[in-house]
């Protein structure tokens, strides 16, 4: 069974959603490691809750983002991670970081890539007034939201809706379309060359 880490910064939504679809069966790996890159978040206790160990990493132990991303890669190793979701982890990979582990690297985002990259991607959306926005699930490559994409979907943004409604609907879109994404990387129908 394919060993999966989930690294976070946050509240870990993504990363509970995806332990409680492992732990479930419904995703046939096994919830390994969760890497935080802050103490005290919200997904480092709910890592605890599933019984996933945890480690915190804080990039600010690091002189510079290589050593960071060499202590997150020789525990990786160490633990014999398979594959990483990024569930809300809120750093940039280094390349470097990225080549070594290409293909097996995945990260979620709120938005029909290549449309709204970035940190603030509901609320750019939002602003620009689009019909519709959505979510990509994709491989992680050395650039920010580039990589290719595993599955994408759509979500309509409606005359009457608020910000706040628009986020509902695509975090209620990121549980359901991430876990499949998971599911399609595991079993090998989906990879990069």
């Amino acid at each position: 069974m394919k060993r999966v880490a989930f690294f976070v910064s946050g509240s870990g939504t993504n990363m509970a959603n995806l332990v409680k679809r492992i732990s479930a069966g419904e995703i046939p790996a096994e919830a390994a490691l969760v890497i935080s890159n802050k103490s005290g978040v919200k997904a480092l206790e709910r890592a605890e809750e599933f019984g996933v160990p945890s480690v915190v990493i804080s990039h600010k132990d690091y002189h510079s983002r290589e050593a960071f991303d060499e202590a997150l890669a020789g525990c990786i190793d160490e633990h014999k991670i398979d594959l990483v979701c990024l569930c809300g982890f809120m750093r940039v990979l280094t390349e470097g970081f990225v080549r070594k582990y290409y293909g097996r690297i995945i990260n979620i985002h709120p938005a029909l890539l290549p449309a709204f990259p970035g940190a603030h991607a509901i609320k750019d959306a939002w602003d620009a007034k689009v019909k519709e926005t959505g979510v990509t699930v994709h491989f992680v490559d050395s650039d920010v939201d580039t990589g290719p994409v595993i599955l994408q979907r759509k979500v309509p943004v409606f005359p009457e809706d608020t910000l706040e409604a628009l986020e509902a609907r695509i975090h209620e879109l990121e549980y359901r379309i991430y876990p499949e994404a998971l599911s399609l990387v595991l079993s090998g129908k989906v990879k990069v060359r």
